[in-house]
């Protein structure tokens, strides 16, 4: 198996460990009495300040809204990890413009992914 390989299990494995947990977290929401204030569209549910340590541990409580969190979370990482897989296949081929390319891509991700809601906030 080389790298190529890798990357590809990588996002199909990512994009399918999502999909799962966005299903059972919606099964599980749909008894739940906040369903209907979350479906409305003048809903006030506001994600940003939510804390990723509480969808953790939301999800492992069975919290359907959390494990809906945890999928989109799992969902956002999935194609910062084939960057990263990127990084170390350009690296391994030595070829220095795509790694440096490629390290500014992931530099650009983590930086809109962690920095920039600090700042808007």
């Amino acid at each position: 198996m080389d790298l190529n390989d890798v990357i590809g299990y990588a996002l199909r494995i990512g994009v399918i460990i999502s999909v799962i947990l966005i299903i059972i977290g919606f099964i599980l929401l749909i008894p739940n009495p906040k369903f209907s204030e979350l479906e409305s569209p003048h809903s006030r549910f506001n994600t940003s300040v939510i804390k990723p340590e509480q969808v953790l541990y939301g999800s492992f409580k069975g919290n359907g809204l959390d494990l809906i969190l945890l999928g989109l979370m799992v969902l956002i990482a999935t194609p910062v990890l084939r960057v990263i897989l990127g990084v170390i296949q350009f690296t391994l081929e030595k070829n220095k413009i795509y790694t440096v390319i490629t390290i500014i891509v992931l530099f650009n991700l983590l930086l809109a992914i962690f920095i920039i809601p600090l700042i808007v906030k």
